[in-house]
């Protein structure tokens, strides 16, 4: 699939991944990282198990407080619009804490403690799924997202590579926003291959560690056993961080989702040009309902 510039200056369709160098220093740095937060698996149970299907949809579901938002209600509803049966991953802070209106809107639930952020969910997802849907194609995306707003099915489909991203880009290195993905053949295999980011016996609970250990390494070590791109790519010393920096202009150009963060954290955090009540219009123009919560959460941003 060749690349096409978009309509957004710094924004690139359809962008084959490549590895950016490493340095000595970076790989240090990052050893010493790995050690000084590397913990063990935080708790899990499968509460709904899984049965063998060709293709599966994860969605990771935060919830320290045991409730499910609008925001989530909507996500469900467009995933299974999809088709696709679904996997929904519920972190609260005790396995009794899980919504119980959530087993009827997934096909399979796992629930895990709060701790090791979304990548130890990803990670329990995709390798239950390669042992008991073996060489299904998944979708992942977790809840800091609004959407999807448009259907899916024909951007996944199309894509070409064994792991897709929705939006790359070249900020401190190359590599996949990893909010939401899709990888094809999800085997043990395949997993296995995929160990050095998704730890089979160990996790971190530290943001910085996270996005350096696992987020920027995933394509990366992917590359070495699968085809990798993005169906986005944002030049980082163009455009910045486009679902931040510009994200109504990329909804406009087809990209699915929001960011969360965008009303829930201060303008002078995200830096967004949009204000928080443009967002809130263009979620309703989308579709998306737009409750009391989501204004107190805006206002108090």
């Amino acid at each position: 699939m060749a690349s096409e510039i978009s309509a957004v200056p710094g924004l690139i369709r359809n962008w084959d991944f490549t590895p950016s160098p490493i340095k000595a220093w970076q790989r240090r740095a990052n050893a010493e990282l790995f050690f000084r937060t590397i913990h063990r698996n935080p708790p899990w149970k499968q509460i709904k198990p899984l049965k063998p299907a060709p293709e599966w949809t994860v969605y990771f579901l935060f919830l320290p407080d045991g409730q499910l938002s609008v925001s989530h209600r909507f996500t469900l509803s467009r995933l299974r619009d999809l088709g696709l049966p679904i996997l929904a991953v519920c972190a609260t802070r005790a396995l009794g804490d899980v919504p119980e209106e959530l087993h009827g809107l997934c096909d399979a639930l796992l629930w895990k403690s709060v701790d090791g952020y979304d990548f130890s969910a990803y990670k329990l997802a995709l390798w239950q799924i390669s042992r008991q849907s073996p060489g299904a194609d998944v979708f992942v995306l977790n809840d800091s997202l609004f959407g999807p707003f448009f259907d899916l099915r024909e951007l996944l489909q199309s894509a070409p590579w064994d792991l897709t991203g929705f939006m790359g880009s070249n900020a401190i290195t190359n590599h996949l926003q990893s909010y939401a993905f899709a990888m094809r053949e999800v085997t043990p295999v395949r997993m296995a291959r995929l160990a050095p980011v998704f730890f089979p016996f160990m996790s971190v609970s530290d943001r910085d560690a996270v996005i350096h250990l696992q987020e920027l390494r995933l394509a990366r070590v992917a590359a070495r056993c699968m085809t990798v791109g993005s169906l986005w790519f944002a030049d980082a010393d163009v455009i910045g961080n486009p679902t931040i920096k510009r994200p109504l202009e990329i909804i406009e150009e087809g990209f699915p989702f929001l960011k969360r963060m965008l009303l829930t954290k201060p303008l002078s955090f995200t830096k967004c040009p949009e204000s928080k009540e443009a967002l809130l219009d263009r979620l309703r123009q989308l579709g998306h309902p737009v409750d009391a919560n989501m204004h107190a959460l805006a206002a108090v941003a």
